[in-house]
């Protein structure tokens, strides 16, 4: 089995999970900084191809009350780029509260802020990859 790779896109950095080889649990990886849509879409094309990643999955930033927004669509522009220079299926997935929980968890561990700002990313990166993986899960139980 391919393990999946997951992205949270933000517009400075963008947080980065895999899974484990069996594809049961997210397991975040580290933060890029980010560049330009080129190099950025390069980077994350040959780190998929790197590490052997079957699938990549970016979190989709919707509206609490899953409305787009404008961060959606700057989201979309990238996965659009993605889609086109991956040699491997790009899908996306709903990325609410992701980051507000990656800090949450972040705080109760006592991380500081600078700190919590160097890992939150790849951590909303693993929650967005934990949601698929439990959605997929479910899907194949039907």
């Amino acid at each position: 089995m391919k393990s999946i790779l997951a992205l949270d896109v933000g517009s400075r950095r963008i947080g980065i999970a895999v899974t484990d080889p069996f594809g049961t649990y997210a397991l975040p990886v580290g933060t890029y900084e980010r560049k330009n849509l080129k190099a950025d879409v390069a980077y994350f094309a040959a780190l998929a191809n790197e590490r052997g990643a079957g699938e990549i999955v970016c979190g989709l930033p919707l509206n609490f009350d899953g409305t787009r927004s404008a961060q959606t669509e700057y989201t979309e522009v990238f996965i659009s780029a993605l889609r086109a220079a991956a040699d491997v299926p790009v899908v996306t997935s709903d990325e609410r509260c992701t980051t507000d929980e990656a800090h949450k968890t972040l705080i109760e561990s006592g991380k500081r802020r600078e700190e919590r700002k160097k890992v939150v990313d790849a951590l909303a990166a693993a929650y967005i990859l934990e949601g698929y993986l439990q959605n997929k899960k479910k899907g194949e139980q039907k």
